[in-house]
């Protein structure tokens, strides 16, 4: 029997709620890709931003550069350390948007499919009771096509888990990016305190 044939054959022995179900699967599966690709291009690019900028202060700048996420937090020569942080704080949730929905996906995902499998292992059972013959080679294919439901629960949380680490990952660079830039405009400002008192 091909591919296409158990298809087909799947395709018409599925219930509705089976069919809901994986069209949800599909959906999440969709997004999870989805938030991968905007959120790592966006990721980068702005980490890209951030290491220039801290690496021209490492070069000497006495504060960051125009493009950085900290620049509106330093327009004057004394920077205040809880200005810093709200602009730190502001820049962690915008690094981790998205994460979330990624996270909820990974975890709900499995239900979503169990719930397929049980509905269709009770369609099976209440058809195997009406029809009064319960043999193995009837009762086995039905319930091996009611698990498609739970392993396509799976499927979809194991990429939504693993984007969800790796974008999570990514985040954390760029805080502590934020966060070094953060070190050494506070350093620079006390240097510039000092300076201005010895003289």
């Amino acid at each position: 029997m091909s591919a296409a044939d158990l298809l087909i054959n799947y395709i018409s022995r599925s219930s509705y709620i089976t069919f809901f179900v994986l069209i949800w699967l599909s959906f999440y599966f969709v997004t999870t890709f989805g938030i991968l690709i905007s959120r790592y291009f966006y990721l980068n690019s702005w980490l890209k931003t951030e290491r220039n900028s801290l690496e021209s202060m490492l070069m000497g700048a006495k504060n960051v550069r125009d493009d950085s996420i900290l620049r509106k937090c330093t327009s004057k020569i004394n920077t205040s350390l809880n200005l810093l942080n709200v602009c730190k704080s502001v820049a962690e949730k915008n690094a981790t948007n998205g994460l979330w929905m990624l996270s909820m996906i990974a975890s709900t995902s499995p239900f979503i499919g169990l719930f397929g499998t049980v509905v269709s292992i009770l369609d099976t059972f209440s058809g195997l009771g009406q029809s009064g013959s319960a043999s193995l080679g009837i009762i086995a294919p039905a319930i091996s096509e009611a698990l498609i439901a739970t392993a396509a629960g799976i499927f979809v949380a194991i990429p939504a888990y693993s984007t969800h680490l790796f974008l999570k990952r990514k985040s954390y660079e760029v805080v502590v990016a934020v966060q070094r830039e953060i070190d050494l405009l506070l350093s620079n400002n006390e240097k510039i305190v000092k300076d201005t008192q010895q003289v």
